[in-house]
């Protein structure tokens, strides 16, 4: 079998600046200049098609290229054709009247204009999370604020209120800055932020007697022991569940010694970089228990894009397969599953750790060892000042202060 470690090339985002108006569906372009206190734009008047796209970047570019030169014209004149010109003055014109902008279209405009900048993945899970409730309000109105609040106040649980008036309130403030509107209603409507809940069960790890019970359970599980394999490999590598879940056979060399982690996968599927942008090779011994998983794993037929771990169904990984067998799951007859490790901690034979603490107890042990955390934070993907902070686990190791 070939098998080689790939290197993922960062791909250039075409679209930078590059959306299209929700009410007039044409192409626009929105971008900020640094020494100019208001987002620009330019109206192209051109449907969104695959043709006009082309154009509409080779008029961004230009625009680029202008500001890296200091010979940008604020005016936006050189960059529009007089035949777009008037439809950008009356876009331009539409878009800056008050009246004409419901708490909505400002959303919407604010996802666009931040799309370019954060992960898809906080688009997903945050931005199209607040548009759901925005279009549960009792009223779309900025003049009605203050019931917009009392409703999310109502509605949400406290931290979700105060995600979402937060949120709003951003909203508001670049929709200032756009020219869309004059002032922020939300401004003096935001909450306390509540206070954070306790992290003493995230931020901890288990003793090796508990590593190695734990593993053994998912072994001789009649209904989990296909996820034995994925087990072993997050507490033996410390590595985030995501960068398991989007680990293929091409990231491994093909004596299993060398495994390339650049990438991570979440809940939906979406693939990115790792948490911190950090790629990072893992090694293993030779003959170390790690390289034999690997090896009695490796399918003979398998191709460089196939995924290491997969459910039992043979579908991709995902937080939600891990908590069903890590936690607990419900039949179609309402029957609740315990997972490997919540029987264990029922049973009081473990505590019940989520699955990060798998990187947590890996950390732990590396540095008990005698790793040094330079060279933990290094396998790991992270900084030597967060190993220590937060990976740091001596309350679990058991040691004696020396007699010096």
């Amino acid at each position: 079998m070939r098998r080689a470690i790939s290197v993922s090339l960062e791909v250039k985002n075409e679209d930078k600046w590059i959306n299209v108006d929700p009410r007039t569906k044409k192409l626009v372009i929105r971008f900020w200049v640094k020494g100019f206190p208001k987002q620009f734009f330019i109206s192209t008047g051109l449907k969104d098609t695959k043709r006009n796209r082309e154009i509409v970047r080779s008029k961004r570019d230009a625009i680029a290229n202008d500001i890296v030169l200091d010979r940008f014209d604020s005016t936006l004149g050189s960059y529009q054709s007089q035949s777009t010109k008037e439809a950008a003055a009356v876009a331009l014109k539409e878009s800056q009247a008050p009246t004409g902008c419901s708490l909505q279209q400002l959303w919407e405009l604010f996802t666009q204009f931040k799309t370019s900048q954060i992960e898809q993945t906080t688009i997903l899970q945050k931005y199209r999370t607040i548009a759901r409730y925005i279009q549960r309000l009792p009223t779309q109105s900025l003049e009605d604020a203050p019931v917009i609040r009392d409703w999310i106040l109502e509605n949400l649980t406290h931290y979700m209120a105060w995600e979402t008036l937060n949120n709003l309130s951003c909203c508001c403030d670049w929709s200032i800055d756009s020219g869309l509107i004059p002032s922020n209603p939300f401004l003096k409507l935001k909450i306390p932020k509540p206070k954070n809940k306790s992290t003493d069960d995230y931020y901890k790890a288990f003793t090796l007697e508990q590593r190695d019970l734990i593993i053994q359970s998912f072994e001789q599980s009649s209904l989990y022991a296909h996820y034995a394999a994925l087990v072993k490999f997050l507490f033996w590598t410390g590595c985030r569940p995501g960068e398991a879940f989007a680990l293929t056979w091409g990231d491994i060399s093909a004596d299993c010694c060398r495994i390339y982690i650049d990438k991570s996968c979440n809940t939906h599927r979406i693939k990115k970089g790792t948490k911190n942008g950090k790629k990072r090779v893992f090694p293993c011994q030779s003959g170390s228990k790690l390289q034999n998983l690997l090896l009695s794993i490796c399918p003979a037929d398998c191709q460089t894009d196939n995924l290491v771990f997969v459910s039992k169904t043979g579908r991709p990984m995902t937080s939600g397969i891990v908590f069903s067998f890590w936690n607990e799951w419900k039949s179609c007859n309402g029957y609740k599953h315990f997972g490997v490790v919540k029987e264990l901690a029922i049973a009081k034979k473990t505590p019940y750790l989520k699955p990060y603490a798998t990187r947590h107890t890996f950390a732990t042990w590396a540095i008990s060892s005698g790793v040094s955390p330079d060279k933990v934070a290094l396998w790991i993907g992270d900084t030597v000042e967060t190993v220590l902070t937060y990976y740091c686990h001596p309350e679990i190791v058991s040691a004696e202060c020396p007699d010096f």
